[in-house]
């Protein structure tokens, strides 16, 4: 394992450092979770896996199982030392007691038992115990099985007590999160394995197993190479440039006048079909989404080394150096940091972007060293990169000639609408336009009388939109529903996509409640996957979500009702209106009036949005190929694991009012 998180000190209950108790949890679990409905709740597992990952990370157990059991409680073991069970100093009680009922205690927050460590801010455990029905945990120690087990939101219900020898070690923690808190959610197969996928790249030569008790599934996941692996799962469905390569070391850095350690691994391929870039960043086994100083000197590095190696081979040509846009045109970069605790710096809350400074000098150095002997002995390779990143500079140098020769005529863009179905709108203030893409003429015609005028344009689609996942962009292009839709947009597709063009601010696919709609919504996410991904990766595209049932009743002569959404609120909505209620089930957008339609779905003051977003590329080609794909064997095994398909079966979407 990694010599530079292996430690020869003790792991003790001295090691345990008390910073506050555990308030409010249960009482606002967004807080500490973000939100009480499926993301929340597979937080909970993330929490407990991270103290896995740290423990394996820190070189000790190569083998982390995850079980999801029947009664709807799930597990975590992991090999290594065992939680402290001695007596704590400070508080006087067990360690690992201390670890589950208060938020800020743990052995993280110093470099004398993790050196890096992914729950940094040792909340993880505690927090997972305030949101469970009960918790128990085993710890195999010192030859011992030690066991406690908590219930109603942490309290201790058997305090910590021997239970017989044993030969093994490490721990196991078993929770069921709390009804209460959770309502009807479950644990989710597929989200539970992407993750721990995602953590067995970054975790190389560490086997991660997944159990499903309820329906009997299992996967493991092991890789000797890493990150390279994982390049090679997200760019599957595109055309390399060449085989992924990378680096790996530790490099030293001096800061307050103190010598520390970083262990910087950085994997890498360029492809001929992408036009975009995708760079997913990490720091001690934590997705950095919001990038930070480590994803900074990364770009600097490359842009230097590219851009030397170019100069030294005179294949530039006269030509102005490359931008680092153009030299990241089509590439998949992985970049691992493990960070000491005592250097370590993230922006906010979340660890969503990293902000220490030592951390950018030392990519880009690291990047630039190391890519710099790879390039001039494999020249090849370094001249194919070079010239596709000229291509790339070409290509953008004659879309701004041709942006501002235009600006120059100031001649008014003539719209080219195909279909002649598009319903536009009247402002030019296309930052606050929206585009509705509606399901057939009939759900069309309602929201085009229901609209804003000034602001919303309706465009319907004309049966089911073509695949494109397994068509190819000229036969895409002939398809009038595409060209219509494209050339309503206005701001091209694939590496011609410019978001500045756009006519509108949100684009919002509006769809039946059914599964040909969730089919349509689907197809259409594919599409703006493949050829406007900038606008997914900029939140611009989102899910109409209509509801399902209205219930209703006059009272003294005036008619009264309720909207649901789900056969839950339908519920609801029936025991508010008492007796004597009637029931319109809308099987369609074309049933709701035209101010139904409004008042529910298109009002910004009153609907509810789905944004949809890509921030994470495993997930979302795996999802893509395998629903999207030519293999129906593949298709037809994921939908019957997923027999209840919603909106976390697609991509990642987030409520937005």
């Amino acid at each position: 394992m990694d010599e530079l998180n292996k430690k020869t000190s003790s792991y003790t209950e001295d090691s345990i450092e008390l910073l506050e108790g555990l308030e409010g949890v249960r009482k606002r679990p967004a807080m500490y979770i973000g939100s009480s409905n499926q993301t929340g709740l597979h937080h909970l597992v993330w929490e407990v896996v991270d103290n896995a990952v740290d423990e394996a990370m820190s070189g000790y157990g190569d083998k982390i199982t995850v079980t999801i059991h029947k009664d709807g409680s799930l597990s975590v073991l992991d090999e290594g030392r065992g939680i402290p069970v001695g007596i704590h100093r400070q508080s006087k009680i067990p360690a690992v007691q201390l670890i589950f009922q208060t938020l800020h205690s743990g052995g993280k927050f110093s470099d004398s038992v993790y050196k890096s460590a992914a729950g940094l801010h040792g909340v993880g455990a505690a927090v997972t115990n305030a949101l469970s029905e009960w918790l128990e945990v085993n710890v195999y120690r010192d030859g011992t099985i030690y066991y406690l087990r908590f219930e109603n939101g942490g309290k201790l219900v058997v305090p910590l007590e021997e239970q017989g020898r044993t030969s093994k070690h490490g721990t196991l923690v078993t929770f069921k999160p709390d009804p209460l808190i959770f309502g009807n959610h479950e644990f989710k197969w597929d989200t539970i394995i992407n993750h721990l996928q995602e953590s067995a790249f970054l975790l190389k030569k560490v086997r991660f197993v997944i159990i499903d008790e309820r329906a009997n599934l299992k996967e493991e996941f092991y890789y000797e190479d890493g990150l390279r692996e994982y390049i090679r799962i997200v760019n599957q469905s595109k055309t390399p440039l060449h085989d992924v390569f990378g680096f790996e070391d530790i490099v030293e850095v001096t800061s307050n006048g103190k010598k520390h350690e970083l262990k910087i691994e950085i994997a890498m391929q360029y492809c001929n079909d992408d036009y975009g870039e995708t760079i997913l960043s990490y720091v001690n086994n934590v997705r950095t989404h919001d990038g930070g100083t480590h994803e900074t000197g990364f770009k600097t590095g490359l842009t230097r080394v590219i851009n030397d190696f170019a100069q030294d081979y005179n294949l530039l040509k006269n030509k102005a150096k490359l931008d680092g846009s153009d030299i990241r045109e089509g590439l998949t970069a992985i970049i691992s940091l493990r960070i000491p605790e005592d250097i370590l710096e993230f922006e906010g809350q979340t660890k969503g972007k990293l902000g220490t400074p030592d951390a950018m000098q030392a990519v880009n150095n690291f990047l630039y060293t190391k890519m710099n002997y790879y390039l001039h002995e494999n020249l090849p390779l370094a001249t194919a990169i070079v010239n596709k990143a000229l291509d790339s500079q070409s290509a953008r140098l004659a879309a701004r000639k041709a942006k501002d020769d235009a600006r120059k005529i100031r001649k008014p863009k003539r719209e080219l609408i195909i279909s002649g179905k598009l319903t536009p709108a009247q402002s030019k203030e296309y930052a606050k336009n929206e585009l509705f893409i509606v399901e057939g003429d009939s759900a069309g015609g309602t929201a085009k009388s229901g609209r804003n005028r000034i602001h919303q344009a309706i465009l319907p689609l004309r049966g089911k939109p073509l695949n494109t996942d397994t068509n190819s962009m000229e036969r895409m292009l002939k398809n009038e529903e595409y060209a219509t839709l494209i050339n309503t947009i206005g701001a091209g597709i694939g590496k011609d996509f410019d978001l500045e063009d756009a006519h509108y601010g949100k684009i919002i696919i509006m769809t039946d409640a059914d599964t040909d709609g969730a089919h349509i919504q689907t197809l259409l996410l594919t599409f703006f996957y493949h050829y406007m991904k900038p606008a997914l990766k900029a939140g611009m595209i989102y899910i109409a979500v209509p509801p399902l049932y209205r219930v209703y009743k006059e009272v003294n002569k005036k008619i009264v009702y309720r909207y649901a959404w789900d056969d839950e609120s339908l519920e609801e909505a029936k025991k508010e209106m008492g007796r004597n209620y009637k029931i319109n089930r809308y099987k369609g957008l074309g049933e709701m009036n035209a101010d139904q339609l409004w008042e529910t779905t298109m009002n910004p003051e009153t609907r509810t949005l789905l944004r949809v977003s890509v921030n994470d590329p495993l997930l979302v080609e795996k999802r893509v190929s395998t629903l999207m794909g030519k293999d129906a064997s593949l298709r037809r095994k994921w939908i019957e694991e997923n027999v209840d398909f919603d909106e976390e079966d697609e991509f990642l979407k987030e409520p937005l009012k």
